[in-house]
C-alpha cells in the first residue's frame, strides 16, 4: 500500500525518537505497519535533531510560557527527547487553538496534537528541545520549587508583557462579575462589576505575574487562604479596562 519513500519517511521519524503513535497521527499510517516495517527494513541511524536556537515568534511565546507557568508540564521520552503538554478545559476550544497555534509560532513545523483527557485536553508536542525553552522544567511541582526567569526569557516579557499576563490568566485565571448591593435614596440596589482573578499556589509565579502587572500600571490586590497568599484580583475600573482591552474572557 505504501511506496519505499513512504516507509522510509515514517522510520526516519521514529528513529528521530517519536513515538509509533505520534507518527501514526502525523502520517495516517497505523502503528501495526511501522511496527512491521522497523522488523524488515534496516532502522535507519537515529539522528540528534539540530537545535533550533531561540522561540521563532517572541510574543507567541511569552504567551506560550504564561500557559506553561500555569498548566504545562515537560516529560521526558523514555527513549530520547521531552514532550511539552499544556492542559486546556474542554469548555474554552479557542483557548485549545491558541495554545496550539502559539506551539507551532515558537517552533515553526513542529508536530502538536491533542490528547483528550476527562474534562480537559492536553495540547502536546514532542521536541527534544522543550527543557531549553523552558528552563523552569524540574522535578516535582512548581510550587515546591524556584521559578526564576532566564535573562533572555525577561527580555521577551519585558517587550511583550500583556503576553505573559494573558497566558496565565489563559491558564490559572478567570475574568468574573462580582456584585454588591447599597442603599441609595432609601432604596437597596444591586450593583455587578468585572474582575480577574489569579489563582496559583507558587509564590514565585505569582509574583511574576504582579510584577508584570506593576509594570503595566494595572491595579491589584492579594488575599489569603489559611494564612497563605493565594488570590491575585483586579478589580479597579481602570485596571479592568486595562485588562479587557490586552486579554479579555477566556472563550
Amino acid at each position: 500500500m505504501y511506496d519505499l519513500s513512504t516507509r522510509k519517511r515514517a522510520l526516519a521519524l521514529v528513529a528521530q525518537g517519536r513515538s509509533l503513535n505520534s507518527v501514526s497521527r502525523e502520517t495516517g499510517i497505523s502503528r501495526s505497519a511501522i511496527r512491521s516495517w522497523q522488523e524488515r527494513l534496516v532502522p535507519l541511524p537515529r539522528m540528534a535533531p539540530q537545535d533550533p536556537g531561540p522561540p521563532a515568534d517572541h510574543q507567541a511565546y511569552a504567551y506560550l510560557l504564561g500557559l506553561h507557568l500555569g498548566d504545562g508540564c515537560i516529560s521526558a521520552h523514555p527513549r530520547t527527547g521531552h514532550y511539552l503538554r499544556i492542559a486546556c478545559a474542554d469548555a474554552w476550544p479557542g483557548l485549545i487553538r491558541e495554545c496550539r497555534a502559539a506551539i507551532v509560532a515558537v517552533r515553526p513545523g513542529i508536530g502538536v496534537y491533542d490528547a483528550q483527557k476527562q474534562g480537559c485536553v492536553a495540547v502536546t508536542s514532542y521536541s527534544q528541545h522543550w527543557p531549553a525553552l523552558f528552563p523552569q522544567h524540574g522535578p516535582g511541582k512548581k510550587h515546591h520549587r524556584r521559578i526564576a526567569l532566564e535573562l533572555w526569557q525577561q527580555k521577551i516579557v519585558d517587550t511583550y508583557p500583556w503576553g505573559l499576563i494573558r497566558g496565565l490568566i489563559h491558564s490559572d485565571g478567570c475574568r468574573i462579575t462580582n456584585w454588591t448591593t447599597k442603599i441609595v435614596d432609601g432604596e437597596r440596589k444591586r450593583y455587578e462589576y468585572p474582575r480577574y482573578l489569579f489563582t496559583n499556589v507558587s509564590a514565585d509565579i505569582r509574583n511574576l505575574y504582579t510584577a508584570t502587572l506593576d509594570g503595566l500600571g494595572v491595579e491589584w490586590s492579594q488575599s489569603e487562604r489559611g494564612g497563605t497568599p493565594f488570590n491575585v484580583s483586579v478589580a479597579r475600573k481602570a485596571s479592568v479596562a486595562l485588562m479587557d482591552a490586552h486579554v479579555g474572557p477566556k472563550y
